[in-house]
């Protein structure tokens, strides 16, 4: 049968490694009063150094919110970033407001930061105006509305209601590529993913679903981004909606696409310009020539009796 410890052998244990610690200690305060001051303060300051830019880097990444376009740096555009945050308000049929929400702290269970609300019935105050990014969907041009004196497209509404039943209210992720001549962020716009993180897999394409829905056509003018699917890809999908007779193509593929639309009416307002300068010129012209031709003498009687 094992002898069984006594309390004194416990004693001694506990002292034997109560001076092992000591010894440890008194080893390395030696060790750290061998090293000079100027080394010690030179390290304590590159610690430091490192510490701060490091927090500084990891709160510009993943806790700074940017709160509207003007927060967007060129480097912002150039890693091509992914931001996630909630859709406030969709005023077009290919653009939204999108309220950055970075970090923790947005969603139950641990929420302590949440998004201002904006009136009931007004879909983007001025409230939020300042407070969020405009995004354009990027690679996809949708029917326009009634804008400025002009009609309206073919099903411009029915697209508008789709894109606000899709994405208002929700949580989306935007690659954020570029500034277009609107002082909008063109953006790879995407859901999030069903059942594993953002960080690990990407959800599906907004521009590619609103594409296989046929409310939308491929933007093909300049600066088009299409992500990594390619231009290749929009295409496929866009014919397989044209096939299918989705959405707008319902009635056929000839219909006028956006583009086409904003081509007419500015060649149309070219033209009105035009007749407007020209018509300007003319009756700039027909009072000149109205005038009476002045005589050196009839000006000559009218200085002397105007004296």
């Amino acid at each position: 049968m094992p002898a069984l410890p006594w309390p004194a052998n416990w004693t001694k244990a506990e002292s034997h490694a109560e001076e092992e610690v000591q010894g440890l200690l008194r080893r390395a305060q030696a060790n750290l009063n061998a090293i000079p001051a100027s080394v010690l303060a030179l390290s304590a300051f590159a610690l430091g150094s490192i510490t701060t830019v490091s927090g500084t880097m990891v709160y510009r990444r993943y806790f700074r919110r940017l709160k509207n376009g003007d927060w967007i740096t060129p480097d912002v555009f150039a890693r091509k970033r992914w931001v996630k945050g909630r859709v406030t308000s969709v005023g077009d049929s290919d653009n939204f407001r999108f309220y950055h929400t970075p970090g923790f702290g947005w969603h139950w269970p641990i929420k302590f930061r949440q998004i201002p609300s904006t009136p009931k019935g007004r879909a983007c105050s001025l409230q939020l105006k300042d407070k969020t990014l405009h995004i354009r969907i990027a690679g996809v041009d949708a029917p326009e509305g009634a804008h400025f004196g002009k009609p309206a497209q073919p099903y411009s509404e029915e697209s508008l209601a789709w894109l606000r039943q899709q994405i208002l209210g929700k949580t989306v992720y935007c690659q954020l590529l570029r500034r277009d001549q609107y002082a909008r962020i063109v953006s790879i716009v995407a859901f999030p993913p069903r059942f594993l993180p953002a960080s690990w897999a990407s959800g599906k394409s907004l521009s590619l679903e609103m594409l296989r829905a046929g409310w939308v056509t491929i933007y093909e003018q300049a600066g088009a981004e299409y992500g990594k699917w390619g231009k290749e890809g929009f295409l496929r999908v866009e014919n397989e909606a044209k096939a299918a007779r989705r959405g707008m193509w319902a009635n056929g593929t000839t219909a006028e696409t956006p583009a086409e639309y904003k081509r007419r009416h500015a060649q149309a307002d070219i033209s009105a310009n035009t007749k407007i300068v020209d018509k300007r010129a003319t009756i700039k012209t027909e009072s000149s020539s109205a005038k009476p031709a002045s005589n050196g003498k009839t000006g000559w009687l009218r200085r002397l009796f105007s004296r």
